[in-house]
């Protein structure tokens, strides 16, 4: 199974360095010299990318791979997605974290057991994630993944226990329309 480590961004100076927008808990581990990332996205066929360095500048992660030898061939990746292959068991160290394959199917329910769809997809954006649940109608809502929102992951029930704010599970939906 691939999971999604960051993507790349912009070059960084003349020698190949990119700048990686990190989606890992973990970029030290997943970013260490010698660790193979699969690099996939509009520009070209998916490519294997080895880690020559990796450094944090200014609060970003700067990555050199062995394959790229300079700027002009670091702007080519750029917008790429890295990845990497993980078991189908696998779980992140913390407990209160996923892999978004493990998300993605869980069936997204209230307290009170009240089935409201299921969890279609994952957005990483740049202050929380958000989870897609899609209702049996097919509207979806945008619920972000906090702890006051979604208190209770099951992976072995495969459910996502939501306490929603009044009117978050609404939007989105047809007969809510307005005008």
């Amino acid at each position: 199974m691939l999971v999604t480590v960051g993507r790349i961004g912009r070059a960084h100076g003349i020698r190949g360095e990119v700048a990686v927008d990190v989606r890992t808990d973990t970029p030290d581990e997943r970013f260490t010299v010698g660790a193979e990332l699969r690099a996939s996205g509009a520009r070209g066929e998916p490519r294997t990318l080895t880690v020559a360095r990796s450094r944090w500048h200014k609060g970003r992660l700067l990555v050199l791979f062995d394959e790229v030898a300079d700027r002009n061939v670091a702007e080519e990746l750029r917008g790429r997605v890295l990845q990497v292959e993980v078991g189908e068991e696998d779980r992140p160290a913390d407990p209160d974290e996923y892999f978004d394959h493990q998300l993605i199917g869980l069936q997204a329910i209230t307290r009170d057991g009240t089935v409201v769809g299921e969890v279609s997809d994952v957005i990483h954006g740049p202050d929380q994630d958000i989870l897609v649940v899609r209702g049996a109608d097919g509207a979806e809502a945008m619920v972000p993944f906090v702890a006051q929102i979604v208190p209770e992951v099951d992976l072995e029930a495969g459910r996502a226990v939501l306490e929603p704010p009044p009117g978050l599970l609404e939007l989105g939906r047809p007969d809510q329309a307005t005008g």
